[in-house]
């Protein structure tokens, strides 16, 4: 990758941005890339060497490891496994995980806590990305350490938390640090959802070794919004009504005695259109989309 410094930043500041130590150690993949898209994935490493990334951009998940090294620095209780990388084999490949904290209950359980440097949105708004990722921390702690998980939580640590907000708005989170308990899948949930995501990564390796069109990446991995269906009037821009379905739209579109239209309002793919996907200039799926969009 190529990392360009377009701020013109102090060499002792773009270093340490751009210092990572992190590794996977010897698995073939982590439960971050497993949970993750495969296009994605294997465009990241096709077009590893052309890929541009400015310092700046690393800002987060440097100030995100900072944090974690100040919670790891600081555990101190005997029932605390602090940063544990655990390993699993499965249907041929090796999958790791580095789990942020591990609580051992009395009975020998575990308890998984994942650190997160964050959003408010992200806590009011739930993320199914977090269920996934600690419920497949959880089936890698039950399958490598043969001991069951009990509870999963996140501490999110809000990096746009407002003291005004928490105390005006109902559902606010009251603190900048906020805990956030996870659902826990039943065992055969898990293995059934770690045996999908294999066989979905295995298939996207097939296909790029035979040379064929890689697997499309979800709406949930493209972060894609809800398309909307707005109602007006002919000739008009705005809007009378904006409905979540087309049924709905349609709807009132014929109850109407108005020479009305619906027209078709395309969510937008977050991930892809605000550029967190650092490969969209070479993904086909986007640009089809955004030429389709620009039509």
């Amino acid at each position: 990758m190529k990392i360009t410094n377009q701020f013109q930043l102090p060499e002792f500041v773009s270093n340490a941005l751009t210092k990572d130590t992190y590794s996977r150690g010897s698995s073939s993949y982590s439960i971050t890339q497993l949970i993750d898209s495969p296009r994605i994935r294997i465009l990241q490493h096709r077009y590893k060497d052309e890929m541009e990334q400015d310092v700046v951009d690393f800002l987060w998940s440097r100030f995100g490891t900072a944090v974690h090294n100040m919670f790891e620095d600081n555990v101190e209780a005997d029932n605390l496994i602090t940063e544990e990388r655990l390993f699993q084999d499965i249907e041929g490949w090796n999958i790791s995980g580095a789990i942020d904290l591990q609580e051992v209950n009395a009975d020998g359980s575990i308890g998984v806590k994942d650190y997160k440097v964050t959003s408010v949105w992200s806590v009011i708004f739930d993320k199914e990305e977090w269920h996934k990722q600690l419920n497949a921390y959880a089936w890698l702690v039950r399958h490598s350490k043969n001991v069951p998980v009990k509870s999963l939580q996140i501490i999110a640590i809000l990096r746009d938390w407002q003291r005004r907000k928490a105390q005006e708005d109902e559902g606010y989170p009251l603190s900048p640090i906020h805990i956030v308990d996870i659902p826990l899948w039943s065992d055969q949930e898990q293995d059934l959802y770690i045996e999908q995501r294999i066989n979905i990564h295995q298939q996207a390796e097939f296909a790029e070794l035979m040379d064929d069109a890689l697997p499309l990446c979800s709406d949930e991995e493209r972060w894609k919004k809800e398309d909307k269906y707005a109602v007006k009037k002919k000739g008009n821009k705005r809007a009378l009504r904006v409905f979540s379905s087309k049924k709905e739209a349609d709807d009132y579109q014929s109850n109407s005695d108005q020479n009305l239209v619906v027209e078709e309002r395309k969510g937008e793919s977050t991930r892809c259109v605000q550029n967190w996907c650092r490969v969209n200039q070479w993904c086909s799926q986007f640009q089809k989309e955004n030429t389709s969009a620009r039509d």
